[in-house]
């Protein structure tokens, strides 16, 4: 997906949140933990049960295993480049990051809810890719395709009749 020269970062279109999520099919998640109650191992488990590929990334953990999947010790590590690199780590981290995300050919860098870098970012539209700061794909596509009103949170969205599910929600039904 290009990108559009002089996007808003504090203001992403649902059109262009979607495009983003349905043109990947493989997430590295930098920044993956083991630890069940932690965010970054429940994003990792949803997407990947819900139709991705994931690569965990954690160096501390590298070549053991998060539900089954390989963790990798940083993305040159891949058996592949990943469509998108999910960042879990600070907004300073979030730097290095998106250059090794650059130099493996990823063609997104999504910096988690809090996390944002500037600086990185144009570095990375500058090389042609997308960027999305400051946002949660487990959230975003939970809110887009419908799924978050289905457990009881309030979407901001009022229809009258139901919405048609993405293809991987319907086995969750």
């Amino acid at each position: 997906m290009t990108q559009p020269h002089a996007i808003n970062h504090d203001d992403y279109s649902d059109a262009f949140l979607r495009g983003v999520l349905d043109s990947v099919k493989t997430i590295a998640i930098v920044g993956a933990s083991a630890d069940p109650v932690k965010a970054s191992f429940y994003v990792l488990k949803y997407l990947r049960d819900n139709g991705y590929r994931v690569f965990p990334i954690n160096p501390k953990l590298a070549g053991q295993t998060i539900l089954g999947e390989t963790v990798y010790g940083g993305l040159t590590d891949l058996p592949e480049p990943p469509d998108m690199v999910d960042i879990f780590r600070n907004s300073a981290a979030a730097g290095g990051v998106t250059d090794e995300a650059i130099a493996v050919g990823a063609k997104v860098v999504w910096m988690q809810l809090t996390v944002r870098n500037d600086e990185a970012a144009a570095r990375a539209e500058a090389a042609g890719l997308t960027v999305v700061m400051n946002r949660c794909p487990k959230m975003e596509i939970q809110r887009l395709y419908g799924e978050i009103g289905r457990i009881g949170v309030n979407s901001n969205i009022i229809v009258t009749k139901k919405q048609p599910l993405k293809k991987f929600f319907k086995k969750l039904i």
